[in-house]
């Protein structure tokens, strides 16, 4: 049979603007008249996979309901081998009859998997002598080699002549890279030889090269038409050369500009949109002049006026425009009927815009819209403002296995094994919706909750469930109670999880050791009362891709060394990223979701253009980690900008619909944007014909977004003032609580009335209360032990026994123990020198930590203070009242003014006699001992002030205030002091204090 290559090219183009797949299928189903079998006989190539499913949906739609036999539809993005006529040659070599031996020559070994790959590569990483790498490093770094490796067949490279890249010219570094690379020149070769495998893009172009050559000496009998592609990888540009050669082939081009001038084109560069279609011409040795229209497009609409102004916009720099555009005389405002700009301020404020577009276009029937964006941020928050009409949509371009149900699930699980079930990611790993421990979901999440508030808050327990079980202990001991359905939930979780803690103690072991486990305890842990974890962990299309994930990675790990179980959270996490979950079909019919891939020969009524701020569309031009761009020339790679050219013609494709949304956020985390070049471009071309601002909005969409949230009726709250009955107020406080009263009656009414307790950070330090309570408690006791006297000579190593005891009591939460008995320790030395120093002066303590009570005397009102007092010393002149202070203590001028009262009051009540064992007596000593265990241990720090007086007044004070909180009609106001603001705040969420504070502030 005769070479195709005497037969003069077949070339066509179907123009941006026109909806690609229907005029392709329009035309193919005229040319063959009705005649089904016809249709049959064709076989159309495609870009992609979604582009062969829009065509045979544009078939359907122009059948009239006809049942149709569809052409034979071949994605060349992911070709494989039974899409191509040789698949029957395989890896095997066998020839197919009729063809001499040519499908022996044709032998195309099986691609190696994705997963296998990257452990391969990362074993070769870690093994290099001198440069002993992170497992999960290493993965990742396998990643980067194999993007390079796919990268260089793509483009027709030699990774060979790596080798040669680095001259004397180059820096150091450079070398070491390339010494680096090795590991893909030399050594991967031999590996993939011996596996028996190849590169997935090896492979690729193998298929396009094997089927260029079939079809080039045995073209085949029937239509061959490829249609959509850029040519972008050349051994698919190859293929498309010879298609266009066959006797009943046709190659189909998207959006070539014929309008340019020879100028423009010849000045062409790789950012440009027509870049890739005229390099791609080159191959087919097809002049631009000689492309027809596909038939049946027409030149009718807005289509060719829209093409023609975008394509004038991206005019090389220092070429001429076509000459339509060189007077505003030749353009005018009605040839931007469809198009419009929105600049917003905010991605919140561009996500409601597009979302109210997309709303409003399919309030009419049979209208269609779709959002084309690369910002994935964007995609998401446009879906979630969907949502509030209950309309669901898919970004198909998918969401990263690790952000679904069970891929989250599965790396938490990791995560809370790695970290020895810290609270943070304990919590984070119980609280996801998986998790049941073989109970009914609800009820483990109720004790869930309840281990968290009673031993997962506060200082982080000791490692792993026991750890949880001695807080659980500690907690009972101090409440004298019993949890045993916590101990019967930390029971079942000891089951569950037991078998990947012993594990993850082992020093090294097999990476599939480790998933197997991984994997069991996640099935076990996902298990609830009516249903096995695999069947609620592998279930939907997310379960579906995180099942097959896990089989592909059991089967890749083979290639990896042994590991320390400690590093396989970040191991697993790093070989997860990669994984994606595809929508098989998208949740609302007419509203769609496109990433650039995914939006090529798509159409819809209304196409919005979203995100089209620089380096977002187009993405940021990144440098090349492996080589300079002189390395990359001369090993024949594409520059980075070729893909920013691939942007543009998306695009110009996307910007020709008959109804075009273009919009920007002006504003980025509060960081200023700049516009995408191409709207830069656009401007200044609108600029020249006089026709600023023609692209602004005709409807008023930021004021429709901003109404969705506004309310109209809007009233701002004042300070809350509560006034609960008298029978429901405190009538008895301790004086510690009436500093809280005298500063915010608010937050005591929250306290002591609702009752309500702030909870403890998660996994928070050991902060100044747990510290007071450990010191107050060991002094308290050694105190007791040596109550007057001379201190023996021991009295430091006593001490610290003491509160070695005390600390003991505290081992369920280690960090407390470890942060603060160092400073303790300080303290010890510190405090006995200052006794013994009291002492001599003849101080001896009559009284610690017990505690008193005194009736107010307020007629008909009951009420009674109570205090507990750190310490009370009879000394040479009379009683003096002491208080431990681990934080910083209050200033003279705060107790002299009453906002803290609390040795004011305690004074009063010891010259009572409201102490038991204290008889009433003068109080000639008010005393902080501030005890922080820093540079300056500790201090000693009397209040130079008049007892009486401030006793006196402060006692009338309390007086006053229980006699006015006794009426029902007295409120507990929230009252702030600005330099108080921010030291009692565990109740000012609750009294919505940063709302009305402003508003006084501001003088409302």
């Amino acid at each position: 049979m005769a070479s195709s290559d005497t037969v003069a090219p077949s070339v066509h183009n179907i123009p941006a603007g026109v909806t690609f797949v229907d005029a392709l299928a329009t035309a193919l189903m005229a040319d063959t008249d009705g005649e089904p079998e016809r249709l049959a006989a064709m076989r159309v190539l495609l870009p992609t996979r979604r582009a062969c499913r829009s065509l045979r949906e544009a078939f359907l739609r122009h059948s009239g309901g006809r049942a149709l036999l569809l052409p034979r539809m071949t994605p060349l993005g992911d070709v494989d081998s039974e899409d191509m006529l040789f698949d029957a040659w395989g890896a095997g070599g066998t020839s197919v009859d009729g063809l001499d031996g040519l499908g022996a020559d044709l032998a195309i070994p099986p691609a190696i998997s994705g997963l296998h790959r990257q452990a391969r590569l990362a074993r070769m990483i870690m093994a290099l002598p001198g440069r002993a790498a992170h497992p999960a490093q290493a993965l990742s770094l396998a990643s980067a080699l194999a993007n390079l490796v796919d990268r260089a067949h793509t483009e027709g490279a030699d990774l060979a002549d790596i080798a040669g890249l680095v001259t004397e010219d180059y820096p150091n570094h450079w070398g070491v890279i390339v010494d680096f690379l090795k590991l893909i020149t030399e050594n991967w070769p031999a590996i993939l030889a011996e596996d028996g495998v190849i590169d997935p893009a090896d492979r690729r172009n193998r298929l396009l090269n094997g089927q260029a050559e079939l079809w080039r000496t045995h073209p085949p009998s029937g239509p061959i038409i490829a249609a959509g592609s850029t040519g972008s990888i050349p051994a698919t540009a190859a293929l498309l050369s010879v298609i266009a050669r066959l006797p009943l082939g046709c190659v189909v081009l998207p959006g070539l500009d014929r309008d340019a001038t020879d100028e423009a084109w010849e000045a062409l560069a790789p950012s440009h949109p027509q870049y890739g279609l005229a390099r791609l011409l080159e191959t087919l040795g097809v002049e631009r002049a000689e492309v027809t229209d596909w038939p049946g497009v027409g030149e009718t609409g807005p289509a060719p006026t829209r093409r023609r102004l975008l394509n004038a916009a991206l005019v090389p720099p220092g070429a001429a425009a076509p000459p339509a555009f060189e007077t505003p005389e030749t353009f005018s405002l009605s040839d931007l009927n469809g198009i419009t700009r929105i600049d917003c301020a905010t991605p919140d404020e561009e996500a409601k815009i597009i979302a109210l577009a997309m709303r409003r276009a399919m309030a009419t029937p049979s209208r269609t819209a779709a959002l084309v964006t690369p910002d994935r941020s964007l995609a998401r928050r446009v879906a979630s403002e969907l949502a509030r009409w209950d309309i669901i949509v898919d970004d198909s371009a998918g969401r990263p296995l690790a952000a679904t149900p069970p891929g989250a699930f599965l790396r938490l699980l990791a995560d809370a094994i790695g970290e020895a079930l810290a609270p943070v990611p304990l919590l984070a790993l119980l609280k996801h919706p998986f998790a049941a421990a073989g109970t009914a979901p609800g009820v483990f999440r109720r004790h869930v909750r309840s281990l968290e508030r009673l031993t997962l808050r506060g200082p982080r327990p000791a490692p792993g469930l026991q750890g949880l079980r001695d807080a659980l202990t500690e907690l009972e001991k101090n409440r004298e109670s019993n949890e045993p359905e916590l101990r019967a939930v930390l029971d079942r979780l000891d089951d569950i999880l037991t078998p990947l803690l012993e594990q993850f103690r082992a020093p090294a072991l097999n990476s599939r050791v480790l998933l197997a486990a991984h994997v069991s305890v996640a099935e076990a842990l996902a298990a609830s009362d009516d249903e096995s974890g695999a069947t609620r962990l592998w279930a939907g299309e997310a379960g579906e891709v995180a099942a097959a994930f896990i089989h592909e990675l059991d089967e890749a790990l083979v290639a990896l060394p042994p590991v320390a179980p400690g590093d396989w959270p970040a191991m697993f996490d790093t070989l997860l990223g990669g994984a994606v979950v595809r929508p098989r079909h998208g949740a609302h019919p007419r509203l769609h979701v496109w990433g650039l891939l995914e939006a090529r020969l798509q159409a819809a009524d209304l196409v919005i253009l979203g995100g089209l701020n620089e380096d977002t569309w187009p993405a940021e031009v990144e440098s090349n980690p492996w080589m300079s761009r002189p390395m990359m020339r001369t090993l024949g790679l594409e520059m980075p900008e070729r893909r920013i050219g691939l942007a543009a013609h998306d695009f110009i494709q996307a910007a020709s619909a008959p109804t075009v949304i273009l919009t920007r956020a002006e504003r980025i985390a509060g960081t200023p944007t700049r516009p995408s070049r191409w709207l830069l471009r656009l401007d200044n071309l609108l600029t020249r014909l006089g026709l600023d601002g023609a692209l602004a909005a005709r409807n008023p969409w930021r004021a429709w977004a901003a109404a969705l949230d506004h309310v109209d009726d809007t009233r701002r709250v004042g300070v809350p003032a509560p006034r609960p009955p008298a029978t429901a107020r405190p009538t008895e406080l301790p004086v510690t609580s009436i500093e809280t009263w005298i500063r915010d009656p608010y937050a005591l009414y929250a306290q002591r009335i609702l009752e309500l307790r702030p909870l403890d950070e998660l996994d928070a330090a050991p902060d100044a209360a747990d510290r007071g309570n450990l010191v107050h408690e060991a002094l308290e006791h050694f105190i007791l032990a040596h109550p007057d006297g001379d201190l023996p000579d021991d009295a430091e190593r006593r001490l610290l026994e003491i509160g070695g005891r005390v600390f003991d009591e505290h081992l369920a939460r280690p960090g407390v123990r470890a942060f603060w008995w160092p400073r303790f320790r300080r303290i010890a030395r510190w405090f006995v020198d200052w006794e013994r120093k009291r002492r001599v002066a003849g101080y001896r303590t009559l009284l610690t930590e017990a505690k008193g009570t005194m009736p107010i005397e307020i007629p008909g009102v009951p009420f009674t203070l109570t205090a507990k007092p750190d310490r009370i010393d009879i000394g040479p002149t009379g009683l003096a009242v002491v208080d431990y202070k681990t934080g910083m203590p209050p200033s003279l001028k705060q107790v002299k003014s009453l906002l803290s009262p609390q040795l004011s009051l305690e004074a009063a009540m010891a010259m009572a006699g409201a102490f038991p064992g204290v008889d009433a007596d003068k109080v000639t000593q008010l005393l902080y001992v501030h005890l922080s265990g820093g540079r300056d241990p500790g201090s000693a720090k009397p209040l130079n002030v008049d007892i009486d007086t401030v006793a006196a007044e402060a006692m009338a004070r309390l007086r006053g205030m229980v006699a006015g909180y006794a009426d029902a009609a007295t409120p507990y106001r929230s009252r702030r002091s600005p330099q108080f603001k921010y030291r009692f705040d565990d109740y000012g969420h609750l009294a919505r204090v940063k709302e009305w504070l402003i508003a006084e502030e501001d003088g409302e």
